[in-house]
């Protein structure tokens, strides 16, 4: 059971990693999710799965395709389906700005992160545009060269900054 103190504050379930790595995100939603009772169980428990998952507009109501919520290990015969589409509640302004910027070419909506938001579940979703090959792995080469201008930093602090030369030295 989750105390009072934590239900009152973001407390995130699972983040969609991948989802970075493959799409350049232009910006980001927090849509809440319409859920069953064991599905809520089951997601306090983290049992959640984002691969190849996406939110779609249909008929003016946003969803979310593609999502797999483990069954809830103590659920009965009346447990839900884990691949089920779960409808998304947003404002109808939302939807329709969104509606238009996904009929752009090659935009879509990802999910980002789920987690639970003063005792309500929610969905980080992402607007974002497919990344190329080299895009990806021009990002990487961008983060292995921060880590290590970070790492190269750290051990000049540990050491006490850059030796000095004594003018015995010289």
């Amino acid at each position: 059971m989750v105390s009072q103190a934590e239900g009152n504050g973001d407390r995130t379930i699972s983040t969609n990693r991948r989802a970075r790595h493959e799409y350049e995100i232009l910006e980001t939603v927090e849509a809440g999710l319409v859920l069953r009772g064991t599905e809520v169980k089951s997601l306090r428990d983290g049992g959640v799965n984002f691969k190849d998952s996406y939110a779609t507009i249909r008929n003016g109501e946003g969803w979310l395709v593609g999502c797999h919520i483990n069954p809830y290990s103590h659920g009965t015969d009346a447990n839900h389906d884990p691949d089920r589409d779960r409808k998304l509640l947003l404002h109808r302004k939302e939807i329709g700005r969104l509606t238009g910027k996904v009929a752009e070419r090659g935009l879509t909506l990802v999910p980002l992160r789920l987690y639970f938001k003063h005792g309500r579940a929610k969905v980080e979703l992402g607007l974002g545009r497919g990344k190329k090959l080299h895009d990806k792995r021009a990002t990487l080469r961008e983060r292995d060269q921060r880590r290590e201008m970070d790492q190269a930093a750290r051990t000049v602090t540990r050491a006490g900054g850059p030796r000095r030369r004594s003018r015995d030295e010289d």
